[in-house]
């Protein structure tokens, strides 16, 4: 199974296969042991041996990683979801300010905007409450409210698409 794994500005491809690990193709001698009941790892690479703390990031596949007092964040994901996301990035360059989704399952309480309005980036555009707290949903970037599919008292799923936002002309 062959990892991309996205550390520091760098791309590296790690495969992990009944042979062992290899790293851009130059085969590494590692072993990674979780200590029980904490966040760290104990990592040997060749003959040395590192303490590693690991924190599991937001998204999958991203982790936070202390080594030696250094932090990296590290995203690591095969390479069906690393072409899919790649192909998602290279959709939306140019597309204009992203649509305003539901971050996650919840009930509408207000919609602020209507079809036409020019808002501003951190303009509030609809307030949803999830988890007993109202949390205000703003704009990413300066647009145009392109059509709006929420109503007050709507129940929502996480992702269910809000607001269509298009770019403004000025």
């Amino acid at each position: 199974m062959n990892y991309i794994v996205d550390v520091g500005g760098s791309r590296l491809v790690v495969a992990l296969d009944p042979e062992g690990l290899s790293v851009d193709g130059q085969p590494v001698a590692a072993h990674l042991a979780e200590v029980p009941r904490t966040p760290l790892c104990v990592l040997t690479v060749a003959d040395a041996v590192h303490s590693v703390r690991v924190r599991r990031g937001e998204g999958r596949g991203s982790y936070t990683l202390w080594i030696a007092g250094y932090r990296f964040d590290v995203e690591a994901v095969d390479e069906r979801t690393r072409a899919i996301r790649d192909l998602d990035v290279e959709r939306s360059v140019g597309s204009g300010p992203a649509p305003l989704v539901a971050p996650m399952p919840g009930l509408v309480v207000r919609v602020l905007v209507e079809e036409g309005a020019v808002v501003h980036a951190g303009e509030g555009l609809v307030v949803m409450e999830a988890m007993k707290m109202e949390n205000e949903l703003r704009a990413s970037a300066p647009a145009v409210v392109k059509r709006v599919h929420a109503s007050a008292g709507a129940v929502v799923e996480k992702g269910a698409l809000l607001i269509e936002l298009e770019r403004t002309d000025a």
